[in-house]
């Protein structure tokens, strides 16, 4: 019997250069022969980060430079491109088709560098050529392997609303369009490879979904299309229980729910896109995460319960790079409305909080931003509270970039007694300074702040503590 259809998302890395990308055909092919196969591509690895920089250099006017950038990616795709397709017809097809794309960008760059401005809907245009250029080539490498494809821009499939750099995409159009464009395809046998990353609005302006958004991508498709799973191939065996850059002896976990994957995606696990799982998570549609590198693996299975490993905690993950800022001082008691102060004024610097925790007494509110983020929030803040400070009634209004964030995630921790005092005493044993704690009314994830000195101890000490290294951490 041939399979459901399947949705499957290669990420940069996956689709690195040559080898990588024909490694990528052959696991296509492979998929294809047992049942039907849409392929999301990410840009190759590195790209979207130098189109940015081009299109960053191009408001500035520094010509030679973004020139500099576009004939690398040129070079790079070319070098790919050589190598992938031996074909002359077929190579030649795709070589116009990329010296198309790279025309378009240089010239969306010449008119950034006139107006010397960057829109964020000219930067939604330039970042998103890596996968306009790498799509026609996967495309290209398995019709070479005999497996029959069509390159397809996802602006033709996914329609968005027109927030640029982050758009959300409305499912009914996208279900029409995805059903229209897609279907005669699968069912004729051919493998459709989409662009990543990229949508369009009604009438038709590109727009992107968030940097890592080919992940969005592909579960937005799976669930337009009713697919039977969705995965996400990458540089890395599954979800970890830790990061094994920070906790050597992390494990992939076998099995986890919608709701751990996303805590953990929140909280700064590389593995997913925060948004990947909104839109299979009404359809129940599973998403695996694979390494392409190793496709014997069988990765991590997400699904709406996932799988308890017998112990509450399943995953751990920290997020770097926040800033811990605190208003305070006694006088905010009497403060009418100093929280919604707080957060609307964050919320109009476009800052998103992490987390946020209170003193019972009210003297303190605290609340955890990106680092990069935190100067301009801080700034706004003590501007909405200028007057409160001239007349003591708020004190202070204080920054400290030298924290972290840890979450403790699990499905079945509201169940598990004593997890927080377990985890706190594995910290403290190590002596690490608990800065803050905050737990979410879910009980699916516990998070405290602690000083990014001390992120390594506090992660292994917490890892050990639940056995997340020994077998329950592999599911047995």
């Amino acid at each position: 019997m041939k399979k459901p259809l399947r949705v499957m998302k290669f990420g940069g890395t996956s689709v690195g250069d040559a080898s990588c990308i024909a490694r990528v055909a052959k696991i296509v092919k492979g998929a294809a022969a047992e049942g039907p196969i849409v392929a999301v591509v990410s840009a190759m690895s590195g790209v979207t980060n130098r189109l940015i920089d081009a299109a960053n250099l191009s408001a500035l006017a520094e010509g030679k430079q973004v020139d500099v950038i576009f004939a690398s990616l040129r070079l790079q795709h070319e070098t790919a491109l050589a190598t992938l397709i031996h074909d002359d017809a077929r190579r030649k097809r795709v070589a116009v088709c990329l010296a198309k794309i790279f025309d378009e960008g240089e010239r969306l760059c010449r008119g950034t560098a006139m107006l010397r401005e960057l829109t964020p809907r000219s930067l939604d245009a330039i970042s998103s050529l890596g996968e306009r250029l790498s799509a026609p080539m996967i495309a290209g490498a398995l019709s070479e392997l005999g497996t029959p494809s069509e390159f397809v821009e996802a602006t033709e499939l996914i329609v968005t609303d027109s927030s640029h750099g982050g758009a959300d995409p409305r499912m009914d159009r996208t279900r029409e369009r995805s059903e229209a464009r897609l279907r005669p395809l699968l069912q004729e046998g051919v493998v459709p490879v989409v662009t990543g990353f990229i949508g369009a609005t009604q009438d038709g302006v590109l727009t992107t979904l968030g940097r890592g958004g080919s992940d969005y991508s592909a579960t937005i498709l799976g669930a337009a299309l009713g697919a039977g799973e969705v995965i996400i191939w990458t540089d890395v065996d599954g979800v970890m229980t830790a990061d094994p850059r920070l906790v050597p002896d992390a494990r992939t976990i076998p099995e986890i729910s919608y709701r751990e994957a996303t805590e953990l995606a929140y909280f700064g696990a590389k593995v997913l896109h925060p948004k990947t799982l909104h839109a299979v998570s009404q359809a129940g549609i599973p998403v695996w995460i694979r390494n392409s590198f190793t496709p014997e693996r069988t990765g991590t299975k997400i699904t709406p319960k996932g799988r308890t490993n017998g112990g509450g905690v399943k995953a751990l993950t920290a997020i770097r790079d926040v800033a811990l800022i605190t208003i305070g001082g006694p006088g905010i008691v009497g403060l009418t409305d100093v929280v919604g102060r707080t957060f609307s004024t964050t919320a109009e610097v476009r800052a998103s909080i992490l987390l946020i925790t209170q003193s019972s007494s009210q003297n303190d509110i605290c609340f955890i931003v990106a680092a990069a983020d935190a100067k301009r929030t801080v700034e706004a803040l003590r501007k909405e509270f200028a007057q409160d400070v001239a007349h003591e009634k708020v004190e202070h209004i204080t920054m400290d970039t030298t924290i972290a964030i840890v979450a403790v995630v699990g499905e079945n921790m509201r169940g598990t007694p004593g997890v927080a005092g377990r985890t706190f005493n594995a910290v403290g044993r190590e002596n690490v300074n608990i800065i803050a704690i905050a737990q979410g009314s879910s009980e699916t994830n516990i998070s405290f702040v602690v000083f990014e000195k001390e992120i390594k101890v506090a992660l292994a000490a917490t890892h050990r503590e639940f056995g997340l290294a020994g077998s329950k951490a592999k599911g047995s």
